[in-house]
């Protein structure tokens, strides 16, 4: 048996294919996903999302939004969410350093402001992590 697992976000459809098994960051730890799972709706945090198929295993970072799992499909729609292959980690940790400063200028701004920037921070951070595994 198998799993169908399709990963979108506001902008693209960042992954979609036939595979045996998930790890997804949840807002109350991972969770594992095998074929013939129970229906299930939680919320995805932060974090490293793992895709087993085969011998392989393929990382992404995820940030935010809701899983839904149902008839051997899972379903995961994501504010961000990137392959390992795509990061540019040059580019991650320049727009790690820009929305720090950000950060800590904003400290006494607008409050919705300050969230989105703390978000940055932390989707920085998990892309860097996913990038750097392995090392």
């Amino acid at each position: 048996m198998s799993l169908t697992l399709e990963i979108v976000t506001p902008d693209a459809r960042v992954y979609s294919d036939t595979i045996d098994s998930v790890v997804i960051p949840t807002v109350e730890g991972e969770v594992g996903i095998l074929p013939g799972h129970i229906a299930l709706l939680t919320q995805v945090a932060d974090g490293e999302l793992r895709v087993s198929k085969g011998t392989e295993t393929h990382y992404l970072a995820v940030s935010g939004g809701f899983a839904e799992v149902g008839d051997d499909r899972v379903r995961v729609l994501a504010e961000h969410a990137i392959t390992a292959e795509k990061i540019d980690e040059g580019a991650v940790e320049a727009a790690l350093k820009r929305a720090e400063e950000q950060l800590k200028a904003a400290a006494t701004a607008d409050p919705a402001e300050f969230e989105h920037l703390q978000g940055l921070v932390r989707f920085a951070g998990v892309q860097l992590a996913v990038k750097r595994r392995g090392r």
